[in-house]
């Protein structure tokens, strides 16, 4: 185990095992233009501790840990390329495993990976084109900015940073956390709170066979992952509707051989519900489909509210409930006996004790894990400590 400030955690297991995975992607100051410097470098320890107190595979617990090391840079600042932006983003993970004991397939930690390894997890360049249109290649996250919402980022299990009719998706998943690929992506807004992005990704990311390794590979037969994403103003929150497509052939569910056509689509709000002198109460809400000719998972359903600053001197402090249901689809049911769907609630609070060090207990409640009958419901307990260099050296 690495000490503080000099390790994290992140990394993927087998997609049978686990459907969905996504930590809380850093930005940094110069990203978001509101630093004095033209760079800006941050690194976050990450670290959890999770029991699997009752039901699931086998009670236990489970040190995890997640290290971010992200450096950002405007490129016009420092060497007069005018409207470009350079980012790269590393990673460590101790490679536990939580959902070995739980048996969960949606996972209730999103830094759990595995594998242990290091890593290049982004490394990409972003043009801008006037006000409104830029460009961004290399390796990408899409979770980054596809499928991804503010109030659901409070959560520490997956499938509330991307769906799990999404994140199951794919070879090795889409290019998500901790394993991604090359990438294009294109964004447009026209107006405020208003945004059209488009990527087109390797169908691959990394090595399948080789999980530890940094791997960049256009393998014959990858294909190509297409994902749209149009995101709206919706009543002063937002809407997302998105649709993805893989240009390979893969394996039916019903082992009727291989073919192409794996692709779905998802729709996703946030809303703002009450606001209590510097506290916020917001909503949100998420639901997908996704072929059930080649997917476990065809349809998902997440919702959950967001308390942020609700207690009296505790502004930054938040606390929420959120519910995520991914059900089996019927080739899938039919080939394995496998039930209807898995169902996983979170309770969360997270304290803010310093600007460098957040404390976040949890707990959460998996029914029918994996959809597996012979697999107990499981209850799951942890606490998570999140410790920032940036902050603590400003």
């Amino acid at each position: 185990m690495l000490l503080p400030f000099l390790a994290l955690t992140a990394l993927e297991p087998p997609r049978d095992e686990r459907e969905g995975q996504t930590h809380t992607h850093r930005t940094l100051p110069a990203q978001e233009g509101g630093d004095e410097k033209p760079w800006n470098f941050e690194v976050v320890y990450t670290a959890e501790l999770m029991g699997n107190a009752a039901g699931g595979v086998e009670r236990g617990t489970r040190y995890l840990d997640n290290l971010d090391i992200v450096f950002d840079a405007d490129l016009e600042r420092m060497v007069g390329w005018t409207g470009a932006q350079l980012w790269l983003y590393g990673l460590y993970n101790n490679g536990n495993s939580i959902s070995d004991l739980v048996g969960d397939a949606q996972a209730v930690s999103n830094i759990e990976t595995g594998t242990r390894a290091i890593r290049l997890y982004e490394a990409w360049v972003d043009q801008k084109f006037g006000d409104a249109a830029s460009l961004r290649v290399g390796l990408y996250d899409l979770n980054s900015e596809f499928d991804a919402l503010d109030a659901s980022g409070l959560f520490v299990s997956s499938p509330h940073g991307i769906g799990t009719d999404f994140a199951q998706s794919g070879q090795n998943g889409p290019s998500i956390f901790p394993s991604t690929s090359l990438a294009a992506r294109v964004a447009f807004a026209p107006a405020e709170g208003w945004a059209v992005r488009a990527a087109v990704l390797d169908g691959v990311p990394g090595d399948p066979a080789r999980p530890a390794r940094t791997a960049v590979r256009l393998g014959k037969g990858d294909g190509a992952l297409l994902v749209g994403e149009v995101e709206a103003p919706l009543a002063g929150g937002k809407l997302l509707l998105g649709h993805w497509r893989y240009t390979a052939a893969f394996d039916r569910t019903d082992g009727a051989g291989a073919e192409t056509g794996n692709s779905g689509s998802y729709v996703r709000a946030q809303l703002p519900l009450a606001r209590r002198d510097d506290g916020t109460l917001d909503a949100f809400i998420r639901a997908g489909v996704a072929s059930s000719r080649f997917n476990r998972f065809d349809r998902f359903l997440s919702g959950g509210l967001n308390f942020t600053g609700w207690v009296k001197g505790r502004d930054e402090d938040a606390f929420g409930i959120a519910i995520a249901a991914a059900f089996t689809a019927d080739p899938y049911r039919a080939a394995t006996g496998a039930e209807a769907s898995e169902v996983a609630v979170e309770l969360t609070y997270r304290a803010q004790v310093t600007p460098w060090l957040a404390i976040q207990p949890n707990a959460h409640y998996v029914r029918r894990p994996s959809a597996d009958p012979g697999v107990a419901d499981a209850v799951v307990l942890g606490v998570r400590t999140e410790w920032s260099l940036h902050a603590l050296l400003n």
